[in-house]
């Protein structure tokens, strides 16, 4: 059991696990959740199953049936090296893609298959050749909250997390960076010696956001840290004392230990890191994704008892697509 835990929990089914959900879930209500998660970590272990949940999943998926965490590049990464015969992604629809192109011959499941992103949606594969004949020459790098056509159209994917060092590697002066805009406008600006060329997408979560958000929550809280993600808006990130991806975001807490800190990102994100850092005061400008919270405990144990919402992609758009997470791999 966890040292922080309640002398009360010891009495509760699987009290190591509700040490970590403690102050989310109520003991009472514990019981309910149980069920399901006993029901969870049997099924993976009768069909050699792994869960990979993004930074986003709430904690009662996060802290009790997931295997593999963290943000778009972490899961990217950890999904080539797992031994399992089954992927379940608990996340959005472009990640299960990613995870089935590095894993062709596992079978991938998704619990929700409505599960989507309006950054994937943004965007078809139709409208990267419009932008690659309009701008002949200029690379495309694609953000990896896109569909399998989309990266099959592309030469690179990034993430948030490793957008600037994509960008950098390719050794232009000119690139096509999709379809988030925030985030390659804030690219850009790191980096003024390279032109990108953007398009009008936007994650809903974090189109929300203003700058006007952050200074109120400055005057309420002076001692603040506030820390944004990179689909913010410009203005947003520049209000922010740092900027970077889910999984910056919690190495920077984790590093820091900033007495009081907001994170300008999806709302689960704070309960997770806060689960970590109890003595770190967690100020929560946040807003749901509609998309991540479709996810449950019980359409995981759905995907597991009947192997429903498999990921499949056509094997033409499949190996162009891989190529393109691929190559962001090879980049350290």
């Amino acid at each position: 059991m966890l040292a922080n835990a309640p002398s009360d929990a010891v009495s509760l089914p699987f009290p190591s696990l509700y040490a970590r959900v403690r102050h989310h879930i109520p003991a009472v209500e514990w019981p309910a959740y149980v069920r399901d998660i006993e029901a969870i970590l049997r099924l993976k272990r009768e069909r050699n199953a792994v869960i990979l949940a993004h930074n986003y999943q709430t904690p009662e998926i996060f802290h009790t049936v997931a295997d593999i965490v963290g943000d778009s590049l972490a899961l990217a990464r950890e999904a080539v090296t797992t031994h399992a015969d089954i992927i379940v992604l608990a996340g959005v629809h472009f990640m299960a893609e990613t995870a089935k192109l590095l894993n062709p011959d596992k079978t991938v499941l998704i619990p929700d298959a409505k599960a989507g992103c309006s950054l994937a949606e943004s965007i078809t594969a139709a409208d990267v050749r419009k932008l690659r004949a309009r701008y002949p020459g200029a690379p495309v790098v694609t953000y990896v909250n896109t569909s399998a056509a989309v990266k099959a159209e592309s030469d690179i994917c990034c993430t948030s997390g490793n957008a600037k060092k994509i960008v950098r590697s390719l050794g232009v002066d000119r690139v096509i960076m999709l379809p988030d805009e925030f985030l390659a406008q804030n690219t850009a600006a790191e980096l003024p010696d390279i032109e990108i060329i953007t398009w009008a997408g936007h994650c809903e979560v974090h189109e929300r956001f203003t700058a006007e958000d952050i200074r109120s929550v400055r005057e309420s809280y002076p001692d603040v840290v506030v820390l944004a993600h990179p689909e913010c808006p410009p203005e947003v990130v520049k209000e922010a004392d740092f900027a970077g991806s889910t999984a910056d975001i919690a190495d920077y807490v984790g590093e820091k230990r900033p007495a009081r800190v907001a994170l300008v990102t999806e709302c689960s994100m704070s309960d997770n890191i806060a689960a970590h850092y109890p003595e770190v005061e967690f100020v929560r400008p946040c807003n749901l994704c509609p998309h991540m919270k479709r996810i449950t405990l019980s359409n995981i144990r759905q995907a597991l008892e009947q192997g429903q919402h498999e990921v499949t992609i056509d094997p033409t758009v499949a190996e162009r697509a891989r190529e393109a997470v691929e190559r962001m791999l090879a980049v350290r």
